[in-house]
C-alpha cells in the first residue's frame, strides 16, 4: 500500500507500492547519484513530483526548494516533507531571482514540456555563475525506439543523447556531460528470467489488466538503487539520460 496521498496517474512515481518499485528505484538511483553534487548547496528542484527526491537531497543540501505545477502535489510535498520548501509554479517562468541557486535539479520532467529550450534558459537564469544544472529524461532511442513521436501520452518530445546535449548547449550552458542509466548485473539476470526484459514483462501485465504473476511481483519488489549503473559509456543503449552542465 502506498504511503502517498497522491492519486496514481500512471506517470507520477511514488514510493511504497510493490508493483511500482522498479520505476521508483530507477528514479531514486539518479537522485542518489546526484546527492554528493548537492552537498551544502542551495538547490531548486524543478518538477519535484511526490517529493521523495527533494527530501533525499535535503539530507545533504543546505536548502531545497521544490516546484511543481500541480496544486495537489505541492500541498502533499509540504505536508509530507517538512525539510523541503515547496511552491506551485510554471517551470518555464521560475519564481526565483537571477543567480539564486547553486544547483537546479530536474529529473524526468523536460520530456513533458512544450518549450524545453525556454525551460533550460530559465534554469540557467536562476543559477549562480558556476552553478550546475542536473537534468534527466528517458532516452528516446530505447524508450520509444524507431519513433520521432513519444509512445507515452504524457510526453511532448523525447530526446536522444546528442539531442539532449545540443539542447542544453543552445540554452547557454557549458561543461556539458551526458551519462546513461543501465541495468546492473542483477537486473540483467532478472531481464533474462522474464523473457529478456523486466520492463516489457511489467508493461504486459499493466496492459493486460490481470493479476501480477507472483514471481514477477517478487522480483520487481526486490529492486534497489544498487541494481542500476550510471555511466558515460554506451549512451545510445541506456534507459535514461542524465546531463550535467554549468552556468558560465
Amino acid at each position: 500500500m502506498s504511503t502517498s496521498s497522491l492519486p496514481l496517474t500512471g506517470e507520477r512515481t511514488v514510493p511504497g507500492i510493490p508493483e511500482e518499485n522498479y520505476w521508483f528505484r530507477r528514479h531514486e538511483a539518479v537522485y542518489a547519484a546526484l546527492a554528493p553534487r548537492c552537498a551544502g548547496a542551495t538547490v531548486l528542484e524543478a518538477g519535484c513530483g511526490e517529493g521523495y527526491g527533494a527530501d533525499l537531497l535535503a539530507g545533504v543540501a543546505e536548502r531545497v526548494l521544490g516546484l511543481d505545477y500541480d496544486a495537489l502535489t505541492a500541498a502533499h510535498v509540504a505536508r509530507r516533507y517538512p525539510r523541503v520548501g515547496v511552491a506551485r509554479a510554471n517551470l518555464v517562468a521560475l519564481p526565483a531571482p537571477d543567480a539564486r541557486f547553486d544547483a537546479v535539479v530536474s529529473l524526468q520532467v523536460v520530456e513533458h514540456l512544450w518549450d524545453q529550450g525556454l525551460f533550460l534558459r530559465e534554469c540557467l537564469r536562476v543559477l549562480r555563475p558556476g552553478g550546475r544544472a542536473l537534468v534527466s529524461t528517458p532516452n528516446r532511442l530505447t524508450f520509444s525506439p524507431g519513433r520521432d513521436t513519444p509512445l507515452n501520452p504524457f510526453h511532448t518530445r523525447e530526446l536522444g543523447p546528442d539531442e539532449l546535449a545540443d539542447l542544453v548547449r543552445e540554452a547557454g550552458f557549458t561543461e556539458v556531460e551526458v551519462f546513461g542509466l543501465h541495468h546492473g548485473p542483477r537486473l540483467r539476470e532478472l531481464d533474462a528470467r522474464h523473457g529478456g526484459s523486466l520492463v516489457d514483462a511489467q508493461v504486459a501485465v499493466a496492459l493486460g489488466g490481470g493479476a501480477w504473476p507472483a514471481d514477477l511481483l517478487a522480483d520487481v519488489a526486490s529492486v534497489t538503487v544498487d541494481d542500476f549503473l550510471l555511466t558515460p559509456d554506451d549512451l545510445d543503449a541506456s534507459l535514461d539520460l542524465l546531463v550535467t552542465a554549468s552556468r558560465p
